[in-house]
């Protein structure tokens, strides 16, 4: 099973276009928030079964603030971050994930990719397709891919 993991696209929708004619085909399609607006765009583009969340900036929007979803054998929360405080450190996050028995955790907000392992949970962080704010300032995602036996490889990607 594939899944693409993306954050943060707030509205612009080029380069997520380019990683999705990159990638496909794709089994899932999870956007972590900060849509502002282009829910129905980005699920016609994605040609899959596709999750969101609402972000700190989808102000007028019907999206829930979290999802849990089961994918491929692994139980995951899917939330933007802010209200976890991602900003300044992953724990909360991560510590909301293991009290709901949930073993992955894909959250945006920060803008920086970055995947973190913590007990029986890890936590993934996509970045941002529009405004990334790690070093080198290159828009990022991450393919999710679970194997045959329900191994969980994530790899961050670079445009």
């Amino acid at each position: 099973m594939k899944i693409l993991v993306v954050s943060d696209t707030h509205g612009r929708d080029g380069n997520l276009d380019k990683v999705l004619r990159k990638v496909q085909p794709i089994d899932a399609l999870v956007h972590c928030g900060d849509v502002e607006g282009r829910e129905e765009y980005i699920s016609s583009r994605a040609g899959c079964p596709t999750y969101m969340v609402a972000g700190n900036n989808d102000f007028f929007t019907e999206l829930k603030r979290e999802l849990e979803v089961d994918l491929g054998g692994h139980r995951l929360l899917i939330a933007h971050g802010h209200n976890y405080g991602v900003a300044l450190d992953p724990s909360g996050i991560i510590e909301e994930a293991c009290a709901r028995k949930k073993d992955i955790v894909l959250f945006g907000h920060t803008h920086k990719p970055v995947i973190v392992y913590k007990g029986d949970v890890t936590a993934v962080n996509p970045g941002s397709l529009s405004f990334p704010r790690q070093e080198g300032r290159r828009p990022s995602y991450v393919v999710m891919e679970i194997d045959h036996r329900g191994g969980v490889h994530f790899t961050i990607n670079y445009l």
